[in-house]
């Protein structure tokens, strides 16, 4: 089966900056991803890449930054309290957190630390870069009713209701 909209997808990933740093891996923790092909649960240039692939395809593919996690927007800070944040150890400039906003959980990357309160950069780690990933396509098969009505995998790997 090929990967079109509707069916649901499960792949291993490397993602690397174009110098060749990796940053994350599927294989690393042995936990492929899943997502509904056509309901933006990649981003959007993978998933453009995925169409037409089928089980056992592997290949490189260069996203834009704008077709990854978009382009960089200046200005886009928040001060929080440190204890909104998601965290486990210890807070350091640099490190990614998870911070609960308006639109729910988002990934910050920390620009500042105070005694209380912690300058919080939002714009995504990742934006304004472009990426190129290593993909290996695990299954495809048809997604239920159900997935397509909530625009997501269920199940092993996907959520579960």
């Amino acid at each position: 089966m090929k990967i079109e909209k509707n069916t649901v997808v499960s792949f291993h990933y490397v993602v690397k900056s174009l110098d060749g740093t990796e940053i994350e891996s599927s294989r690393k923790v042995n936990q492929p991803q899943l997502y509904l092909h056509g309901y933006k649960g990649i981003v959007p240039g993978l998933e453009t890449a995925m169409e037409g692939k089928s089980a056992g395809d592997s290949f490189d593919v260069t996203v834009a930054a704008e077709l990854a996690y978009g382009m960089r927007v200046e200005g886009k800070v928040a001060r929080v309290p440190l204890k909104k944040l998601q965290k486990t150890g210890k807070i350091t400039v640099g490190r990614w957190v998870q911070v609960e906003t308006d639109k729910g959980v988002q990934l910050a990357t920390v620009a500042k630390i105070g005694m209380t309160v912690v300058d919080l950069d939002l714009n995504h780690p990742l934006a304004g870069k472009v990426l190129v990933f290593d993909v290996e396509v695990l299954s495809v098969r048809a997604a239920t009713e159900s997935e397509i009505e909530h625009g997501h995998p269920h199940g092993e790997g996907g959520v579960q209701h």
